[in-house]
């Protein structure tokens, strides 16, 4: 089983967050790393799957529409996580992100679609 490698898209790369996953020993990844800054929801998707990794964003509208037409589809991706936006704190999505990332593997992930806010309930 394969750990989860995460890719932060355009919403949810905050500096501080994406320091703080890297200092917890956690593959990230950002679209910026990536240069895919400014490509469509649906690229970022096929980039991620392409290679290996977890999208996280906060777009929960195109992120959920993209998942129910991939699986109508037939289609694979590597998984989605989403979060409303500004609803969590940098610290909060660095506890969800590393709950998320112990408790499953990326193929555990496949064809996935998880809120962040079910690794945040007690």
């Amino acid at each position: 089983m394969s750990r989860i490698c995460l890719y932060l898209d355009e919403d949810t790369i905050k500096s501080a967050l994406v320091k703080a996953l890297r200092n917890a020993d956690l593959d990230v990844i950002t679209v910026v790393d990536a240069q895919m800054l400014g490509r469509s929801d649906e690229e970022q998707l096929n980039w991620s799957t392409q290679n290996k990794r977890v999208i996280y964003s906060f777009n929960i509208g195109d992120f959920c529409k993209l998942h129910r037409d991939y699986m109508f589809e037939g289609k694979t991706h590597a998984g989605i996580v989403l979060a409303p936006q500004q609803q969590y704190s940098i610290g909060q999505q660095l506890t969800g992100l590393l709950k998320l990332v112990a408790a499953n593997s990326s193929e555990d992930m496949i064809d996935k679609l998880i809120f962040l806010n079910s690794y945040l309930k007690n």
